[in-house]
């Protein structure tokens, strides 16, 4: 033989994974073309051993063969010529024997011969007789093979071959093309391992649970499970997997969160992680998967070539069928070798060649039927669309999307295999079953003390938690019932169950980039109970809906796009509800004052616009929010003071920092704002303070820091209440004398400018309890310093400064802490005024502790 089986069915090793994306006709297909294959490997083996024609001359030819006298063999004529006796009959030898049988044939054919003539009474032999010798029969059955036989009984068994092959190819060329392999076996190895997942056996188990659950419900006559409640009061779909509403982002049951039954709480840790990485690959594969239909055309292409090629074989083979035959004439043009013109040849592989083709040809039929077949379904069904729908109904997993392209094709191949793969896959589409894998890991994870082990003390002494990063809020939260401030920052799924309502010490909540859920109990609980709400996001869409019905809510902070073209200016309208709301701070990029923010105005008493960069032009809706007492216009890109806020006759502290304002000649209209005590100008441009800045008698606290001013006017200093007053990071380059009539000062901070000397009627300034000098030109300290006996707070690094005076001894309040200098200057002062100094560090160390 020319191939071994095994050698040969290399060509159909197709890994045996495949198999399940090998439908029936496929599988079917591949056994005809390994049965096909064998026949051909059988006929080109029966060819190459026993393929050959046996051929005679023609007696019509009466000539005598030239060739005869070179015979190595007695002919008739040399017979005649010995014996004196005709031959009538000589053996015709075939080719076929070897030379050792010819001559005894031949020398038995003489005995008998002379046995004849010394017998004349006997009967004769009887035949045709030839003038060939045996030399002379293998040249014309070689001749005679190559010119009489058709051309298909020599090349049968090799077209058989090649078609063969063909086909196979065709067949399995979708498995090995590189394009579509990678993303088939990807496949492939996803849904086996989602088969055998623990996950999908228990998920599974879970509905099956929950269907004997509800047909108890319907045989007993059970209330179903409420409906969910819209903001518009609009009943929406009801929640599969929960008993409880949930008030989500969009109040709907789009995907919704079911409570984890006792029997799904047991899952390996191992486990539980490899699930969640089946969920992360499926994600990733279906979108890399669904977006071409090239495995969808290929596949339809090669069973269009089987077809073809189906249809080419059949209609050419039939044609030589008749072709086959064991007798044929032969007309070699060899009379001058032979003496003979014409030859008669027998075939005889010719009823082998005949059998073997009808075979072959009842294989092919039946192989083209099976191609047509996979032809019809493939133009039959859309495949390029699967749907769940069964699934769905079956499970409780509702959220299970439709597919398409190539990844539904592959589902429906699957099909054909086991519908029960496709059954368990979906469970690693549902989002839902997702959710529920979370929620089991995060909570076999975080447990209680965990939790507590990272609750701690904020500035404001209250216990605070913070947790970043979590695939969910952990159950164990709730558990935490002296719990004050929750931040939770970059969670993707958080959801407050009715649990939550143990939390009776929570008033603060942080929710940055967290999409949030409640259940209805908990959100009756957070509606009366949560004080402060910080929320974070991209775009205004990821805001709770629930956040705008929290009656309760004294402040609200919002963080984000809230400019967005496709959304109405953050759902301001919805605002109304919060009756009791006191302080809006607006961390965004607004370009105009939203006109809704006025319906807070009757309660409103803070109001915090920062604006990172984006110039707000509109703000004539703040002249109707009357009630306000701070006002924040951070980095909005003012140039000038907005008239808007001259209204605001309630305003006792007003921060427009990081404009860009340069000049404030409209300051003098602070002067009808009576309750007006804290400005705050600091990081602008301004160059100048115009003089009218003395009319605005009620100010107590002043911040010019950051600014280009050069000088300050007197009439600054005429400001009777002023007790904070922030000038540094300026290039101002003299104190005026007058600073000696702000007799309440009790902050000044002239740092980072270019003072070379401190004027003497600053030192009047007795109530001065921090002093911030720093980064000037400053040569020497006053000895008139330890006349600020109520001194806690001294800067003075970065000057030019040649010693301290020692009557820093005199300001007992001053501490080495808080004495920001040099150490080299520190050495300089006496002894005793340092230990006095350090002591009372000590002293105060001890009694704190």
């Amino acid at each position: 033989m020319m191939f071994t089986l095994t050698e040969v069915a290399s060509l159909n090793d197709i890994q045996p994974t495949y198999r399940i994306l090998k439908p029936w006709w496929d599988v079917f297909m591949d056994y005809l073309g390994l049965v096909m294959l064998m026949l051909a490997i059988f006929a080109m083996t029966m060819q190459i051993t026993k393929d050959q024609v046996a051929c005679l001359p023609c007696l019509e030819d009466t000539e005598e063969p030239a060739g005869a006298k070179h015979n190595s063999f007695p002919t008739q004529s040399t017979r005649e010529a010995a014996t004196g006796t005709p031959v009538t009959n000589i053996p015709l030898v075939s080719k076929d024997l070897p030379d050792r049988a010819v001559h005894e044939i031949l020398v038995t054919h003489q005995h008998t011969a002379v046995k004849a003539e010394k017998y004349p009474s006997q009967p004769q032999p009887t035949g045709v007789k030839t003038n060939l010798d045996y030399q002379q029969y293998v040249f014309i059955n070689q001749i005679c093979y190559h010119v009489a036989l058709p051309w298909y009984s020599k090349y049968f068994p090799y077209l058989t071959l090649i078609h063969t092959l063909v086909l196979m190819v065709s067949s399995n060329f979708w498995f090995k093309y590189p394009k579509t392999s990678s993303k088939i076996e990807h496949f492939v190895s996803i849904l086996g391992r989602c088969f055998e997942s623990p996950w999908t056996t228990k998920a599974l188990s879970e509905t099956a649970c929950e269907d004997s659950e509800e047909n108890k419900q319907r045989l007993t006559g059970a209330p179903s499970a409420p409906k969910q409640v819209s903001l518009e009061g609009k009943e929406e779909g009801t929640n599969v997997n929960s008993s409880t509403p949930m008030l989500g982002v969009k109040f709907s049951a789009e995907k919704p969160i079911a409570e984890v039954p006792s029997s799904m709480t047991i899952l390996d840790k191992k486990d539980g992680e490899q699930a969640k990485a089946l969920f992360e690959k499926v994600r990733k594969f279906r979108a890399h998967v669904e977006d071409s239909d090239f495995i969808y055309k290929l596949y339809v292409a090669q069973t269009i070539v089987k077809t073809v090629k189906f249809i080419l074989i059949l209609s050419y083979t039939s044609t030589f069928l008749a072709k086959i035959n064991f007798k044929h004439d032969c007309e070699p043009d060899i009379k001058q070798l032979t003496g003979y013109r014409k030859f008669f040849c027998t075939h005889n592989m010719a009823f082998m060649l005949n059998k073997l083709l009808i075979s072959y040809m009842a294989l092919i039929l039946i192989y083209g039927m099976a191609c047509l077949y996979s032809l019809f379904w493939v133009f039959r069904r859309p495949l390029k669309e699967y749907s769940f729908e069964k699934v769905r109904e079956e499970s409780s997993f509702s959220d299970i999307p439709d597919v398409k392209n190539d990844f539904a094709f592959l589902l429906h191949m699957v099909d054909q295999y086991d519908q029960l793969y496709s059954k368990r896959f979906g469970v690693f589409l549902s989002e839902v079953s997702e959710n529920k894998l979370r929620e089991i890991s995060l909570n076999h994870e975080w447990t209680f003390e965990k939790l507590r082990q990272l609750v701690t003390r904020n500035a404001q002494d209250q216990q605070e938690l913070h947790l970043f990063m979590l695939s969910g809020l952990p159950n164990a939260v709730f558990d935490l019932t002296d719990l004050e401030v929750l931040k939770l920052e970059l969670i993707p799924e958080v959801r407050f169950s009715a649990k939550v309502s143990q939390m009776t010490s929570l008033q603060e909540l942080h929710l940055c980039h967290c999409p949030a859920k409640v259940e209805q109990t908990g959100f009756a609980f957070l509606r009366d109970h949560l004080r402060c709400l910080h929320v974070k996001f991209t775009d205004v869409a990821e805001i709770p809906g629930w956040v705008y019905m929290l009656r309760s809510l004294r402040e609200l902070n919002l963080i984000g796009n809230l400019s967005s073209e496709n959304n109405k200016m953050i759902g301001l309208e919805s605002m109304r509800d919060l009756r009791h709301l006191k302080t809006l701070c607006l961390k965004s990029n607004l370009t105009k004052m939203p006109t809704n923010i006025t319906e807070l105005s009757p309660h409103l008493i803070k109001l915090v616009v920062h604006n990172d960069g984006t110039k707000l032009l509109v703000l004539n809706s703040l002249k109707k929010m009357t009630n306000l007492i701070e006002l924040e216009l951070h980095s909005c890109e003012l140039e000038r003071i907005p008239h808007a806020i001259f209204s605001l006759t309630n305003l006792q502290e007003l921060d427009l920092k990081s404009n860009n304002i340069r000049t404030i000649e409209e300051i003098i209209s602070f002067q009808h704002l009576k309750r007006l005590t804290c400005l705050k100008l600091w990081h602008n441009k301004i160059i100048t303070i115009p003089s009218s800045i003395g009319q605005v008698k009620s100010l107590e606290s002043l911040h010019l820091s950051h600014n280009k001013l050069e000088s300050l006017p007197p009439a600054l200093f005429t400001l009777p209440k002023l007790r904070h007053l922030d000038v540094g990071h300026n290039s101002i380059t003299v104190l005026p004398p007058d600073v000696g009539l702000l007799h309440n000062l009790q902050h000044l901070a002239i740092n980072s400018n270019k003072l070379e000397v401190l004027p003497k009627p600053l030192f009047r300034c007795t109530k001065l309890k921090v002093l911030c000098l720093g980064h000037n030109a400053l040569l020497v300290l006053p000895e008139a310093t330890g006349q600020l006996v109520q001194l806690t707070q001294l800067e003075l690094r970065g000057n030019c400064l040649d010693r301290l005076p020692a009557q820093l001894g005199n300001c007992r309040m001053l501490r080495k802490n808080t004495l920001v200098v040099e150490d080299h200057l520190f050495d300089t002062l006496p002894v005793d005024v340092k230990e006095s100094i350090s002591r009372e560090t000590n002293v105060s160390f001890t009694s704190g502790l």
